[in-house]
């Protein structure tokens, strides 16, 4: 088989197996594989970059957002059927490994595209109307934006380090991933409640659920591979409103101590109090700060926008010390991987979610509620009625027919190496982290 550019060119005995794959995983509405091949083989092979534009195409991809909750009975139906796809996908051979020096985006012309318009063929992202040609087009580009959406990837059309993870993890990995979690799902399939809320942890992502539909989505910032978040059932009894922030143990000896040693103010200028045992403030310069051992005290934040959790906090019965919160760090949510706490949640938007948990405790709506955050005191708010929490790991689900989401698996619970934290680069710990 001739290269060029390291990358091996597709036999017509390689491309007719891989498409007919297309066929049998039934993408195209149940078309036969017969019928597949003649459509993609028949398909305008038009090669220039600007022959195949359609500013449509380019700008959006397939929706793969719906308000079906993910522990529901439609999606364990639409994850069997991705199971069945996905079996039929394997038999045929599963789908060609993209490989190339260059980084793939729109006006690229390269050999490798059409592997990786095959590929994308195979799973349901690209039209087999589009047809076989060395260049990315918008037809291209809008399919690895629906391909990047159902990964949990930025939705920028361009095939960086991480998509390229993601686009050659093997058919049979995937498939392995579904049906495992399958299981997970249909460890759900029972009554959870009127009013609930999900976290799901690979997709550092919450669900608000009410009468069987998804009422808001947030996203999440979860605990890292080091510190999890623990997987359990719970019921949300509380929120609080301007929380105190107290330090843990970790934190006061790890981080609190050595910048008391460089700068003396550093309590002061975040608002921390130190606390004895009877709840009497003790002024800092009173503390050797170079002695071997942290004081044994409270370090207890006031209420605030420099607090580590902003305005609310909302607790759950657990053992672990864990609850959902806000953050002054709203960066966090733009990254790529939001795996860093030490255990507890970090809640993007989180007023929202404070509106529709309280929507049932009388006298506090949402205009209440914010003026009570501009007042600044502390506030705790025992609901009417507890909500259920449902922290859980699935990182392969189908919410919609033929769209198959997938998620990296980050505490490694999936059992295959290839699934495990993709996206590491760039993390660094947050210090001074609440959790």
């Amino acid at each position: 088989m001739s290269k060029k550019n390291g990358i091996d060119a597709f036999s017509r005995r390689s491309f007719l197996r891989s498409a007919a794959a297309v066929g049998a995983a039934a993408w195209a509405g149940g078309a036969s594989a017969q019928d597949a091949l003649l459509e993609i083989i028949n398909a305008p092979r038009r090669g220039a970059w600007d022959d195949q534009f359609d500013a449509k195409a380019s700008r959006s991809a397939a929706t793969v957002a719906s308000n079906t909750p993910i522990f529901s009975m439609e999606t364990i139906g639409n994850t069997q059927q991705a199971i069945a796809d996905y079996q039929q996908i394997v038999s045929a051979g599963g789908w060609p490994m993209v490989n190339t020096g260059l980084k793939l985006e729109m006006g690229v012309s390269d050999p490798s595209v059409q592997a990786l318009r095959q590929r994308l063929m195979i799973t349901g992202d690209l039209a087999q109307s589009a047809g076989m040609s060395n260049a990315f087009d918008s037809y291209v580009d809008g399919a690895v934006k629906r391909f990047q959406a159902r990964h949990g990837l930025p939705a920028d059309g361009v095939l960086g380090e991480f998509s390229m993870k993601a686009l050659n993890i093997p058919a049979d990995i995937r498939l392995n991933q579904l049906n495992t979690n399958l299981v997970r799902l249909q460890s759900m399939s029972g009554d959870l409640g009127r009013r609930y809320v999900v976290v799901n942890i690979p997709g550092a992502q919450i669900e608000a659920i009410e009468n069987g539909r998804v009422v808001q989505r947030h996203t999440a910032v979860v605990g890292r591979l080091s510190r999890p978040t623990h997987i359990i059932n719970s019921k949300i009894y509380e929120v609080i409103l301007n929380p105190y922030w107290t330090a843990p143990r970790s934190i006061v000896e790890k981080d609190i101590v050595p910048l008391m040693r460089k700068n003396p103010a550093y309590l002061t200028d975040n608002a921390i109090r130190l606390l004895d045992g009877s709840g009497n403030e003790v002024a800092p310069e009173t503390i050797d700060w170079n002695a071997e051992k942290a004081p044994n005290l409270t370090f207890r934040q006031d209420p605030g926008k420099i607090n580590a959790m902003a305005s609310t906090k909302i607790n759950f019965h657990n053992p672990n010390n864990e609850y959902m919160h806000d953050t002054p760090s709203q960066g966090l949510f733009n990254k790529l991987a939001r795996f860093e706490s030490s255990g507890c949640v970090r809640v993007q938007n989180v007023r929202d979610l404070t509106v529709w948990l309280l929507k049932e405790t009388p006298g506090w709506s949402r205009t209440q509620i914010e003026a009570t955050i501009r007042a600044g005191q502390n506030n705790p708010i025992n609901l009417a009625e507890e909500v259920p929490v449902y922290f859980k790991y699935i990182s392969a689900w189908s919410t919609i027919p033929r769209v198959v989401q997938f998620r990296d698996d980050i505490y490694e619970m999936d059992g295959a190496q290839e699934l495990a934290l993709q996206t590491t680069t760039g993390i660094e710990p947050v210090v001074g982290s609440v959790e």
